[in-house]
């Protein structure tokens, strides 16, 4: 043998350190025997006197001076690795940037951003808020690790994961003629002013899918791009509408009264991500995080009376 381990420079500098067998196996909590074994191996392995036995207690050799010096370097050098890594498992020194649609942003992504703070305190987190178009430049100039998304983008260079599936639902001002049914059919939403998403927009075309599925093609009193805004403008008494839960999935939204379609209708939220690009341990942490909220946000139905 001419080359030491790491577990041997550990007994090594353990026995230099306690000054006895005993002493050594008390530090590294194992046993005598196996630290004596160890350390007469090492000696025989490497042709070298490491200690002299002076009534018994083990004394660095004169010869071998230079070797502890070496081996007190090598610990140093164990106890920073270990300090960087313990630091890298609270997210010290580590930036994660990922987006988040609109529609998610407001509420999952919230819950997921306060998930990552109590497992990752030190993790230092950029979060952008995309619309569909800017997000095939985001990932492919690497500006973040992915793109939480309520519907899927259709490019070669980008991957799409299916994150959690939610349900279409109607929405409406409290105090609305239709808040007093417990479900709401599409039918009877059109027969009131309208706020919707322009279906030419890939979230405004899954919003409109339980009215096409219903052959209807109502007219929209107005229009807004994203979740938030319909929701402003429905709570302020503008109008009715469809909206995902997702937008919605808080437990309590004053002046705003949320109800189940009788017409079935889901979306499904999604992660989205550079084709081939590896993702950091704490991108798969967040993902994992965005699975948990948005099944919870499914699973929530605690919703107006």
């Amino acid at each position: 043998m001419r080359e030491l381990t790491l577990r041997q420079v550990e007994v090594i500098r353990a026995v230099m350190i306690a000054g006895t067998i005993q002493g050594a196996a008390n530090l590294l909590n194992v046993s005598a025997p196996g630290i004596s074994r160890l350390v007469k191996h090492t000696e025989e392995g490497l042709g070298l006197r490491l200690f002299e036995r002076r009534a018994g207690v083990f004394v660095p050799a004169p010869e071998a001076h230079a070797i502890f010096a070496m081996i007190e370097q090598v610990h140093r050098q164990m106890e920073n690795l270990n300090a960087a890594v313990g630091a890298m498992q609270k997210g010290r020194d580590f930036t994660l940037s990922f987006a988040s649609a609109p529609s998610i942003a407001q509420f999952i992504t919230a819950r997921v951003i306060r998930g990552l703070r109590t497992r990752l305190p030190d993790l230092d987190i950029a979060l952008d808020i995309l619309k569909i178009e800017e997000t095939l430049d985001y990932l492919l100039l690497e500006r973040g690790e992915m793109v939480i998304m309520s519907s899927a983008l259709d490019n070669p260079a980008v991957e799409n994961t299916p994150l959690g599936e939610g349900r279409i639902i109607a929405i409406m001002p409290e105090g609305h003629p239709l808040a007093a049914k417990g479900v709401v059919s599409i039918h009877d939403l059109v027969r009131h002013p309208f706020v919707g998403v322009d279906r030419a927009d890939p979230y405004g075309r899954i919003l409109a899918r339980p009215l096409e599925d219903a052959g209807l093609n109502p007219r929209y009193a107005m229009r807004g791009r994203f979740a938030q805004t319909i929701v402003s403008l429905v709570r302020h008494g503008l109008g009715v509408a469809v909206i995902d839960e997702f937008s919605v999935a808080e437990v309590y939204m004053p002046g705003l009264v949320r109800r189940p379609l009788l017409e079935p209708a889901s979306i499904t939220a999604w992660s989205v991500t550079k084709r081939g690009r590896a993702l950091s341990s704490f991108a798969e942490t967040t993902i994992g995080l965005f699975r948990r909220e948005l099944a919870r946000a499914r699973a929530r139905d605690r919703w107006d009376d």
